[in-house]
């Protein structure tokens, strides 16, 4: 028997997928499906089974529109390269607001205005944005899915800035993929937010204050000094996974996408600044993070999913910033507090974390400086001089002002 050469195995193996695409493809528009919407964002696993389940099929039963999603852990660098190929997905959902301001000013975001009430939504979730070339300010995301931080989880004593003085009570893991570093940007963030109050904290995220500044200085060395930085465990962190290190009854900075691991270990949590040193007379605000839906293609099927991911009746997950959005009936106690701050129930200061809300660029040296910090806490002077080359000044909102 005749073997086929690689070559035209290939071929005919990409022709079968096309056939297949086309055949599945045509199956859909004879039962009445009304067009498609490619989808990309950072949802994989249980989490991606459970969007698909929750909110693209019944979105796909409700308007016959078939979503083609497609997940990647290097959301920001896959986006770049679609950009470049010029062919961008209908619709993304990305972490943070500091990158997508610079694709709208660039003019590649289609405004969101009338697709949904950003009344329902606090400035920082949803702000009027003014850009270049368009008159007026518009709306250029919709928050989808929002998590709150400045989080100490624990199980058995609560934790005081005593007791948690000890770097070997700390879970400490750094890997993330392409994202790593990531957990420490988080740390120097919340410290400086808690030290230092909103003010100083939203005009450094906005590159109105140096990386130089002594109380950014001081945030980063006092998060140094509470999980051992230049010690072999802080070195070890470097290729930690950022859930792995966090047996018996140690201590973790972490969001609320922590609450099942802890609630399932009989666990609580702390606000963060019970538990950092020196904080200041306006310490106790709430850093909040969230993945934001913006629309790249004019395309009806699109403005349609955007939307549906608006409604109240969507069952988006975890918490929806949206402040008419009911509770959900499941959530325990704990959960049901966790969405009463994010959509701002209780009166307290929210603000973005500051690495998403600035430009991709300072956010990436920002997550690479964190990990040469553990392992060199004497590089910090040098590092945060190169930081200060990067920075932009830039106008967002990042913190609410309840």
């Amino acid at each position: 028997m005749r073997r086929l050469r690689p070559r035209t195995a290939g071929i005919l193996c990409a022709c079968l997928v096309l056939l297949g695409a086309g055949v599945f493809a045509g199956v859909r528009w004879a039962q009445g499906w009304k067009g498609s919407v490619t989808l990309l964002a950072n949802w994989s696993g249980e989490e991606r089974d459970q969007f698909e389940e929750n909110v693209i099929e019944p979105f796909e039963r409700k308007y016959r529109i078939d979503v083609v999603y497609q997940g990647s852990s290097a959301l920001s660098q896959v986006l770049a390269a679609d950009m470049v190929a010029g062919n961008p997905p209908d619709v993304a959902v990305l972490p943070g607001p500091g990158e997508l301001l610079a694709y709208a000013v660039d003019g590649r975001l289609q405004p969101l205005d009338g697709l949904f009430d950003a009344g329902h939504y606090d400035r920082i979730w949803a702000p009027e944005v003014t850009v270049p070339g368009r008159e007026g300010r518009n709306t250029y995301w919709l928050p989808v899915k929002t998590g709150l931080k400045s989080m100490v989880w624990y199980s058995g004593e609560r934790p005081t800035v005593e007791s948690a003085g000890d770097p070997e009570r700390w879970c400490l893991g750094m890997e993330s993929g392409a994202t790593s570093g990531w957990p420490g940007t988080d740390w120097v963030e919340d410290i400086l937010l808690q030290q230092a109050g909103p003010q100083v904290y939203e005009k450094w995220a906005n590159g109105g204050l140096d990386w130089t500044h002594p109380a950014v200085r001081k945030a980063w060395m006092t998060w140094g000094e509470l999980v051992g930085a230049g010690q072999g465990r802080a070195v070890r962190a470097l290729t930690t996974g950022y859930g792995e290190d966090c047996a018996g009854r140690r201590l973790e900075h972490q969001g609320s996408f922590r609450a099942g691991h802890w609630r399932a270990a009989g666990g609580d949590y702390v606000h963060s600044s019970e538990v950092v040193p020196d904080t200041g007379p306006d310490a106790g605000a709430w850093e909040v993070s969230g993945d934001l839906a913006i629309l790249l293609a004019p395309t009806e099927e699109a403005r349609q999913l955007i939307r549906y991911l608006a409604d109240t009746g969507a069952a988006l997950p975890d918490h929806s910033a949206n402040e008419a959005a009911a509770p959900d009936s499941a959530q325990d106690a704990t959960q049901k507090e966790i969405g009463d701050i994010l959509r701002g129930r209780q009166e307290q200061t929210r603000c973005w974390d500051a690495s998403d809300a600035m430009p991709r660029a300072m956010r990436d040296a920002f997550q690479q400086a964190v990990l040469r910090f553990l392992a060199e806490p004497a590089s910090l002077d040098a590092q945060l001089k190169e930081l200060q080359k990067l920075s932009v000044e830039q106008s967002l909102p990042v913190c609410s002002r309840d």
